[in-house]
């Protein structure tokens, strides 16, 4: 019998000395606690974009973003003046009126579809600065601003 006793008094002690442990888990707790707090100071707020996929668009999206209407106008050696290729009054014109009316029609016709007009010059190496500024004072006249300069001819 005395060994029947041994045995239980040896399970309870086990027991005993086997108990949950608080102090432990509250420091882990803690631990845990702690992190999450110093993480949630460091998330990033995160802010929906406006964006538009390409598709099926609304149709007061498509008026208000009209893709510009691009003019190339080449200013050559000998003084002729050309838009998209098409050439405009004679080289000793120095007022162009014709290329003047044109620019202006084309730029009423863009304000009326709400489009802007992206303008390049293209001048030849030899082309006289003279006959360039003769471009850009009929642009003036037209109510032109978006330019682009380039120097040369592109070649394919």
């Amino acid at each position: 019998m005395s060994h029947g006793k041994k045995e239980h008094r040896s399970i309870q002690e086990e027991a005993a000395v086997m108990g949950f442990q608080i102090a432990p888990m509250i420091d882990v707790v803690f631990v845990i606690m702690l992190f999450f707090m110093v993480m949630a100071g460091a998330v990033k707020v995160e802010r929906e974009l406006k964006t538009q996929l390409p598709g099926m668009g609304t149709p007061a999206l498509s008026d208000e973003q009209t893709p510009p209407d691009e003019i190339t106008i080449t200013v050559e050696e000998s003084g002729i003046v050309t838009l998209n290729e098409e050439e405009f009054d004679t080289p000793d014109n120095k007022s162009l009126p014709n290329f003047t009316a044109t620019l202006m029609r084309l730029k009423q016709e863009a304000d009326s579809r709400t489009a802007k007009v992206m303008v390049t010059i293209q001048a030849e190496e030899q082309a006289r600065y003279e006959r360039v500024i003769d471009v850009l004072n009929a642009m003036a006249k037209a109510r032109l601003s978006n330019v682009t300069f380039t120097v040369g001819s592109e070649e394919f």
